[in-house]
């Protein structure tokens, strides 16, 4: 299946998932390797795990009501650092879940972890640090969360 279908499915069923708070968001998502996230060596590809990291944060962005806070405002996601651990091989048509972690923040970036899971086993570890970006600069997460949480209870009393 291509990355496209792959994240159409993802950006509907995204909608249909509960929501998710906007601090220290977790989500999950259960995948299977397909032929085209192969490598020479008959097995996921290591920069499909960064592919899978993006959309998982794409999954978060929704479900937090990020995604619509930074359209509305004219903001983009960035990922300034990556880093993957691989501990076993993900296999042709194997299934996994892949969680996202928001694990804090310091004045400009949002650190987040990625765990790749075959059963309770950890198949890959990933970090990640990224940031929010305007044509001004960088939002701070402070600023992020105020917005997205003023934006979704403005929301809830108009309903």
């Amino acid at each position: 299946m291509s990355l496209i279908f792959r994240m159409i499915m993802l950006l509907i069923a995204s909608k249909f998932k509960p929501r998710l708070p906007i601090k220290y968001p977790k989500n999950t998502l259960t995948l299977r390797v397909l032929p085209n996230d192969l490598d020479i060596n008959l097995h996921m590809n290591n920069g499909r795990y960064l592919t899978i990291c993006d959309l998982s944060r794409v999954d978060m962005f929704i479900r937090t009501g990020l995604a619509r806070t930074m359209q509305k405002e004219g903001w983009m996601p960035v990922i300034a650092e990556h880093t993957m651990k691989y501990k076993r091989s993900l296999k042709p048509f194997q299934k996994y879940r892949v969680t996202m972690e928001i694990t804090g923040w310091d004045e400009k970036r949002f650190h987040m972890i990625h765990t790749f899971l075959v059963g309770d086993r950890i198949v890959a570890e990933g970090t990640s640090i990224g940031c929010i970006i305007s044509k001004t600069g960088t939002i701070s997460p402070e600023e992020v969360i105020k917005t997205v949480t003023a934006r979704l209870e403005a929301k809830t009393h108009l309903n």
